[in-house]
């Protein structure tokens, strides 16, 4: 197939858009008045058409992919980042650090859980296996929730090396953050670290599960046996409200 240009990519992107999967996606990602994706707007693509059309525009210009990165349109976003996901993954070292500063200026486009996920590991984690991790702690300290779920998420490529103390420090950082996606987000990171080593986990929630959100906990405990489950939820609940050097 041919590299796409982008006045053919949108125009492939709305060849293929679905009105009906649009409505059930803008559900599904909670774009209603007051929810978390409120005003994001969907055109009705898969996950497999997207990364497709990503594939075929890849070599597209950084100012097509911005472009595409600031748009309204969900997809439109989902694709971009899949590009440079991409693009990073056969890139040198200057090219690498280009599309990571690129990324980092961009986080307020990143505004949804699934382009998170797609991404962050795969670029800001990835980048960072060897360097310090000072942007992600200063990243788990924003007042965006998604600058925060990008912190934590990124940590998976970290986990994947057996580097588990960026995952452990963010997750420390974030014991009382108040949003559901974060609970759900550090759970599941810390869950992969169990999934490592059940024993750096099981000493994480041995000092920290009283101060856990029930989100949280539950996804940090969902691969241990039923007792060991049970032993976790039945530790009482305390306070989170402390400052972070007491919750340490």
């Amino acid at each position: 197939m041919p590299i796409l240009t982008l006045d053919a990519l949108r125009q492939e992107i709305r060849r293929e858009s679905n009105p009906h999967r649009a409505k059930a996606s803008a559900r599904f990602f909670k774009s209603g008045a007051g929810e978390y994706g409120e005003g994001d707007r969907f055109i009705g693509l898969t996950v497999p058409q997207m990364r497709t059309l990503a594939r075929r525009a890849v070599a597209l210009p950084l100012r097509g992919v911005q472009n595409l990165l600031r748009s309204p349109i969900h997809e439109h976003r989902f694709i971009a980042l899949e590009m440079l996901v991409m693009r990073f993954e056969h890139a040198g070292e200057v090219e690498r650090r280009k599309l990571v500063a690129f990324y980092l200026r961009h986080t307020r486009f990143i505004n949804n859980w699934d382009l998170v996920d797609t991404s962050a590991p795969y670029l800001l984690g990835e980048h960072l296996l060897n360097r310090p991790k000072t942007i992600l702690m200063r990243l788990a300290r924003s007042p965006s929730v998604w600058e925060r779920r990008i912190a934590i998420v990124s940590t998976l490529t970290l986990i994947k090396n057996d580097d588990f103390a960026p995952t452990l420090a963010i997750a420390r950082q974030l014991l009382a953050d108040g949003h559901d996606l974060i609970h759900k987000a550090v759970g599941w990171m810390l869950r992969e670290v169990g999934k490592r080593d059940e024993a750096v986990l099981r000493t994480f929630l041995d000092r920290h599960a009283s101060r856990m959100p029930r989100t949280m906990l539950r996804y940090a405990i969902e691969r241990f046996p039923e007792k060991m489950r049970l032993h976790y939820r039945r530790i009482p609940r305390v306070s989170s409200s402390l400052p972070l050097e007491e919750v340490r």
